[in-house]
């Protein structure tokens, strides 16, 4: 019933996309599995030295090492929350300060170049200062990863609130809409193509918040197990600890992903 709603070109269009979306698929893991399978004769047959290189099956023996030592799911455990919770936080705030400098034209005037300055700021420089301020544990490090995040998030969700078409909001002011009308049935539904892509670009400064704090202090974590295995000369840890961080990173990548398919069908 659902394809008498079709014409058979329309069909057969559709079936070309399918194919063509699995031939991609298909293309992605065959190309990572002769990548692996490379890496894996290159370092049997020494033609890199695999003391430095490591291999997939030196790294699948040190990962599977850590989870039969019970340490895995520790170290993963400890990353993963401190980088979720430096997300939500970023995300929240972020959104939240965007909001109100479009609200205010006065006080976006004042606070934008600060702002700007703030992001081109190496945050790093404030570790020792992070340091004094949350102490050696893990509050540390989800301030880092906020810091790195929020102004990547307000920066982009403003540009987007402000990139609003002025004709709709002239037509809804025309109509009696209050500035709150329009924001919540204009200017916010409008700006989630620049959320969307706010949220894939802060899943890469989540993680990199996260394990540039665990560098700087931290007693568990991918970013402790990096920073231990380069310091005792345990490269397969090094590359272990930078395939399971690989792994959570595309994850929650995926996850974004998920969420802007379900965002646009519900928008239909």
């Amino acid at each position: 019933m659902k394809n008498a709603e079709y014409t058979r070109e329309h069909l057969l269009y559709l079936k070309g996309l399918k194919r063509k979306t699995v031939f991609v698929q298909f293309l992605r893991v065959a190309t990572l599995l002769l990548l692996l399978g490379f890496w894996e004769l290159a370092a049997t047959l020494e033609w890199v030295n695999p003391f430095i290189t490591s291999s997939p099956s030196r790294i699948a023996k040190t990962i599977v090492d850590l989870y039969e030592s019970g340490s895995l799911f520790y170290h993963v455990g400890t990353t993963l929350w401190e980088t979720l919770a430096g997300f939500a936080i970023a995300v929240i705030l972020g959104v939240l300060i965007a909001l109100l400098l479009w609200w205010s034209d006065l006080l976006r005037r004042v606070l934008e170049p600060y702002i700007v300055v703030l992001n081109a700021l190496p945050k790093i420089a404030l570790g020792p200062l992070i340091i004094i301020w949350c102490g050696t544990g893990s509050k540390a490090i989800v301030f880092m990863t906020v810091i790195i995040g929020l102004i990547v998030c307000i920066l982009n969700m403003l540009n987007g609130f402000l990139a609003t078409d002025e004709n709709k909001i002239l037509l809804l002011k025309s109509m009696g809409a209050t500035k709150l009308q329009i924001l919540s049935k204009l200017v916010i539904p409008s700006a989630l193509p620049n959320f969307i892509s706010m949220l894939k670009i802060n899943v890469g400064m989540a993680w990199i918040g996260s394990i540039m704090g665990e560098y700087i202090v931290s007693k568990a974590g991918i970013g402790y197990l990096i920073v231990y295995g380069g310091q005792v000369f345990k490269l397969d840890l090094v590359m272990s600890a930078v395939f399971i961080l690989c792994v959570l990173a595309a994850a929650m990548y995926a996850a974004v992903a998920l969420l802007e398919k379900r965002l646009i069908k519900n928008q239909r």
